[in-house]
């Protein structure tokens, strides 16, 4: 077997979001060997400007590459947004992300669809646009939510506070009668108890990262990268408190982490523009 085969696959996130990709990889691809990097030092990434997303995601990814992964997934939404289609163009191994997929779910799953995203993946536009190429018959609106990836980090899932803040969200999309939700970042998937009691029982739940995990495979499969030795333990990395992360991603994972603390190399010559982000519209994308 090729040495390329036995490489890590390399998911990464902001934080412990990235998990409910890592859970499908496990899922639909019990055979690889993974690397997770949380980038919990610097989160949440859905308030960042693009210019600090797109660099965070080089020096990732630059990292991973001395790990000699075979390919990485951007399991963050926000990085898939707005770092993608440049950092797919700077490195020799294959990136996917999860927005196209998700779209793609969306559009076979109903007519009228929301996304729920950060402030940045909302303002870039990018699932709206990814829908609509996909079925320019569909109608499409965005709900910003900044707060959800703090309260998740907070660990503060059941708290009365972020059952208010959801229905806040939720209410201008459940009056414009959604029949689809698509999860636009992947923090949000744990959050569904909460969605879901305050949804609508018709609205259909759209995670993208079952059909990213999917892309993945056939990725693999064409590419001749398959692992068919044996699997190697899951390896997690944070910028951050290896506890914290521990601590926090136990309920998850079922288990407590051993994580490692990794110092990325920063290129503090880039600058980084402020951008303010309003993330209170609702961004509708009507015909």
């Amino acid at each position: 077997m090729q040495e390329s085969q036995r490489s890590r696959i390399g998911v990464f996130d902001s934080g412990v979001g990235g998990l409910t990709v890592l859970r499908e990889v496990h899922k639909q691809l019990p055979k690889e060997s993974i690397l997770y990097f949380a980038d919990t030092a610097r989160l949440p990434y859905g308030t960042r400007s693009a210019a600090e997303i797109l660099q965070f995601s080089r020096e990732i990814l630059t990292w991973m590459t001395a790990q000699r992964v075979k390919m990485v997934i951007v399991a963050c939404n926000t990085s898939s947004a707005l770092a993608l289609e440049t950092v797919r163009q700077e490195f020799d191994f294959p990136i996917l992300g999860l927005i196209l997929p998700g779209a793609r779910a969306a559009v076979k799953t109903g007519r009228r669809i929301g996304a729920i995203a950060t402030p940045a993946t909302v303002a870039s536009n990018a699932y709206a646009q990814a829908i609509l190429e996909a079925d320019a018959t569909v109608r499409v609106w965005q709900a910003s939510c900044p707060e959800f990836v703090p309260l998740i980090e907070q660990n503060r899932i059941h708290d009365p506070y972020t059952r208010q803040v959801a229905r806040q969200y939720l209410q201008p999309l459940i009056e414009r009668n959604i029949d689809t939700l698509i999860y636009g970042c992947t923090h949000y998937p744990h959050l569904e108890p909460v969605l879901s009691s305050i949804l609508p029982p018709s609205v259909r739940l759209v995670d993208p990262a079952r059909y990213l995990v999917r892309a993945a495979d056939r990725e693999l499969e064409l590419m001749g990268l398959k692992n068919t030795g044996r699997r190697l333990p899951t390896r997690f990395c944070t910028s951050g408190s290896p506890q914290q992360f521990a601590s926090l991603s136990h309920q998850w994972l079922g288990f407590m982490p051993k994580g490692e603390r990794v110092h990325l190399a920063t290129n503090s010559s880039v600058e980084i523009p402020t951008e303010s982000v309003d993330s209170e519209r609702i961004f509708s994308y009507d015909d």
